[in-house]
């Protein structure tokens, strides 16, 4: 009964809004011409601004912009804050300069809604389609809705319609699915191209070039900045802290499966891409310092253990793992790039310390590890510039919705597609805490 109430309450209200919108386009002045205040603004003269900004309370800048300045219907309605500020106006009082635009926009707006929205089959197929749009005090419509649907019992979409100045519409809706079967299946994907990784770095250990006939290649950095004993170790810190951070971000973001399961795809498909690049050309070993020579794991399931080392200790030299020969690319400069990128990603804009932190740890893990002599130079620029380039190009495609559903993007990008096919949309950095609050915080928090 109270659903169709409202909704007779609506058809009435668009009715009338109609009703409005037929009198001011009928609505003429004592000349007999129509009224240039409610329809054809783009057309309006410098006295009719003039007038304008009498009614609005600018009498005193009148002189300024219409006088001196001719500024007329068409210019007023492209009239922006910066062009108040900058030369050749530069009014110097805030307030007028923000109750100023705050009249510009509403004008936009009601051109906008007079120009566009004047016909009564839009009106009410607006209604038809549930959308919750409102009447502000001028009695203009301004058109804001926003829609939840449910996904597998999940609020997962949210939409609306944007107006900017210059009269376009940007339709958006959001589905933001958990869809936490594929973060699952992205997980797995992960494991096992680390576990392919682990194997195909005890092949090249096999492979690995006699120092004695192929010296280290010459390097400038490496060549210009001594060895220090300890940096690898550093550079291995380094990466733990951004882990740790990125695992606080993970458990209280609201759409933590989301980002794990772009963290597990991204960074799966960028050591994938390692493994073949390492396999496939083995260079000499970047230092003296190194004991590399060509080592024998003897039958197959000598390889599978030792790779099983390499992966359950994750490559890393603080759990005791030194592997020779995997220097193209660099996989602890893709861990820190890929780590910093997710952490400034998925945090808000205005947490200037945490991103400074990030990026700080991200060049000095870097720096630490050419400071060791563990790879060369080249080795960490690539890394970097793969790692750097597949994070943003692959977040500009999932932000572009048109292309997420597309033919290409299913041949060129599977994963992506597949993993991506029900986000339509940026994840929006929004943050709760992860688990039901025990009985004594209920008890004291409410």
């Amino acid at each position: 009964m109270w659903l169709e109430i409202t909704r007779l309450g609506s058809r009435a209200l668009w009715r009338g809004f109609l009703t409005q919108l037929d009198n001011l386009n009928n609505h003429t002045d004592k000349q007999g011409m129509p009224s240039s205040r409610y329809v054809g603004v783009e057309g309006w003269s410098s006295k009719q601004v003039a007038g304008w900004l009498r009614d609005q309370g600018f009498r005193e800048y009148v002189d300024l912009l219409c006088s001196k300045h001719r500024l007329d219907g068409a210019s007023l309605l492209c009239l922006t804050e910066t062009d108040l500020r900058s030369p050749p106006l530069e009014l110097k009082v805030l307030g007028d300069i923000k109750r100023l635009m705050l009249a510009v926009r509403r004008l936009q707006r009601q051109h906008t809604a007079l120009t566009q929205s004047g016909s009564e089959v839009s009106a009410l197929s607006l209604i038809q389609t549930g959308r919750s749009d409102r009447v502000i005090s001028n009695g203009f419509a301004e058109r804001g809705s926003v829609d939840h649907q449910h996904c597998n019992g999940a609020v997962t979409t949210v939409g609306g319609e944007h107006s900017y100045s210059n009269g376009k519409r940007k339709q958006y809706c959001v589905r933001l699915d958990p869809e936490y079967w594929k973060t699952a299946l992205s997980a797995i994907y992960a494991m096992l191209v680390c576990g392919v990784t682990s194997f195909v770095m005890v092949l090249v250990h096999e492979r690995v070039p006699d120092m004695r006939t192929y010296p280290p290649l010459p390097d400038i950095f490496l060549d210009s900045v001594p060895r220090i004993p300890w940096a690898f170790s550093m550079a291995e810190a380094c990466a733990v802290v951004l882990g740790s951070i990125l695992m606080l971000v993970l458990l209280m973001h609201k759409h933590r499966s989301i980002l794990f399961r772009r963290l597990c795809n991204l960074t799966g498909t960028v050591f994938l891409l390692r493994c073949v690049t390492m396999f496939v050309t083995s260079l000499s070993v970047p230092g003296h310092h190194l004991q590399c020579s060509g080592k024998m794991y003897g039958d197959a399931w000598a390889k599978v253990q030792r790779a099983l080392e390499i992966w359950s200790g994750l490559g890393m030299s603080l759990t005791g793992v030194h592997t020779c020969g995997d220097y193209m690319f660099s996989g602890h400069t893709v861990v820190l790039t890929m780590l910093n990128f997710f952490v400034t990603e998925y945090t808000p804009r205005n947490w200037n310390f945490i991103h400074t932190m990030s990026w700080v740890l991200n060049l000095f893990g870097i720096f630490f590890i050419l400071a060791a002599h563990e790879h060369y130079s080249i080795d960490v620029f690539i890394a970097f510039y793969i790692t750097t380039r597949l994070f943003l190009y692959y977040h500009t495609l999932a932000n572009t919705q048109a292309y997420q559903h597309s033919r290409r993007a299913r041949i060129w990008f599977p994963l992506f597609s597949f993993f991506e096919c029900n986000v339509t949309g940026p994840v929006p950095n929004e943050y709760g805490w992860p688990f039901s609050k025990p009985s004594f915080m209920r008890m004291l928090l409410g």
